[in-house]
């Protein structure tokens, strides 16, 4: 874990999670049926390149692509290919950037066409975990409290939270100390300080939480063949606040 303590390593992180806000507005609309993973790979490449970053994620322990790509039943750290999206796919996308050398990483997920009640309500609650979460997060807050609160959303609303994947803290390496689990026991765990960033993302299923590694070595499916959500925000406790720094538009 580092402590971010100045205006210009804050600054880097807001324009990595920019760029990274900005790809995931673009594959909102781009995610539709018809269009490939690898088509939307391309969309994001282009996009950080662009906004002056490089990805987070491409070749980060040998992993091949920009961003993850998670359909249906895929949790995440999906790996972008020919697979094309049809109507009533769900669709979780995962975007890392770097900016100077601080990063920004956030996840949402996409119905794709017209997706069953339930399905929108598996997004809606996962999105709606990962708010709860954020709103614990402060000065002087603890992990538990953020997985707590993201817990009695999710399980609140029927469905269940992922164990074995869980947030992290953020800044000059993608994942840093401390893990940010989205289950737990509010009051209990580290307390947070101003410096600090981190990223709260649920994964949330709509059947059993437990997973199952694919052969490919990254892929992460629900052990049962339900669907799942994933929801990401970058988060940093400045000087001046709390500020969620991959919030889009």
């Amino acid at each position: 874990m580092i402590t971010i303590k100045d205006a210009d390593g804050f600054a880097k992180m807001r324009t990595a999670s920019r760029v990274v806000a900005e790809v995931l507005t673009a594959l909102r609309k781009a995610a539709e049926p018809g269009v490939t993973m690898n088509d939307l790979d391309q969309i994001a490449a282009a996009i950080i390149r662009d906004g002056g970053c490089t990805p987070s994620f491409l070749g980060y322990h040998g992993y091949p692509a920009t961003i993850c790509t998670s359909p249906n039943n895929v949790i995440v750290h999906g790996i972008p290919d020919g697979y094309t999206l049809k109507d009533g796919d769900i669709l979780s996308v995962d975007v890392g950037a770097i900016f100077e050398g601080y990063h920004g990483d956030a996840a949402r997920t996409l119905p794709i066409g017209d997706v069953p009640d339930e399905v929108a309500k598996l997004i809606r609650a996962t999105e709606e975990s990962m708010e709860a979460g954020i709103e614990q997060v402060k000065a002087g807050a603890r992990i538990g409290d953020i997985g707590a609160a993201v817990q009695q959303v999710a399980e609140g609303a029927g469905f269940s939270v992922v164990r074995e994947y869980v947030g992290h803290g953020i800044g000059k390496q993608m994942h840093e100390e401390p893990q940010i689990p989205n289950y737990g026991e509010a009051g209990k765990g580290m307390k947070l300080k101003e410096g600090m960033a981190i990223c709260i993302e649920p994964m949330v299923n709509m059947g059993d939480w437990r997973t199952e590694l694919q052969d490919d070595g990254w892929t992460v499916t629900t052990a049962d063949g339900s669907l799942s959500a994933h929801f990401e925000n970058t988060i940093a406790i400045t000087p001046s606040g709390v500020e969620v720094m991959t919030r889009e538009g």
